[in-house]
């Protein structure tokens, strides 16, 4: 779903080398995921997938706040009320897979794909371009 060039975006040209190999796992899950779901079989690894997704963006986001507030990223509080809402919504989509909701693979990739277009490639990517300056 992701294509190469996307992957290699000026994204990753901006951000800080840690911060960049944390965003390929989360390409790498969203990937994961859209494989999964071509070859018919996200259903199946939808549990494992969402609970590493939960477990490796709290890991993230701490890192990522950490960072924004070292460095007094201007944006800091409202980079952090996303990835609040983030959680909320990832946390949401758990349940109603743990509910047995039918509909919820395509929920998840439209949310990580969504996630990765809105948040990763415009927001952290802001963060990158201001951490490269200052």
């Amino acid at each position: 779903m992701l294509s190469h060039q996307s992957r290699n975006s000026t994204f990753f040209k901006l951000a800080l080398y840690t911060e960049k190999d944390h965003h390929r796992h989360l390409f790498f899950l969203f990937n994961k995921a859209y494989e999964d779901s071509e070859s018919d079989t996200l259903k199946d690894s939808l549990g494992a997938l969402l609970n590493e997704l939960i477990d490796y963006t709290i890991y993230h986001f701490h890192a990522e706040e950490t960072w924004m507030e070292e460095h007094h990223f201007p944006k800091h509080e409202k980079h952090c009320q996303e990835h609040a809402r983030f959680m909320t919504r990832i946390s949401e989509l758990h349940a109603d897979y743990l509910s047995g909701q039918t509909q919820i693979n395509l929920e998840v990739l439209a949310f990580m794909k969504n996630w990765i277009e809105e948040h990763i490639m415009i927001s952290d990517a802001e963060y990158g371009r201001f951490h490269k300056i200052h």
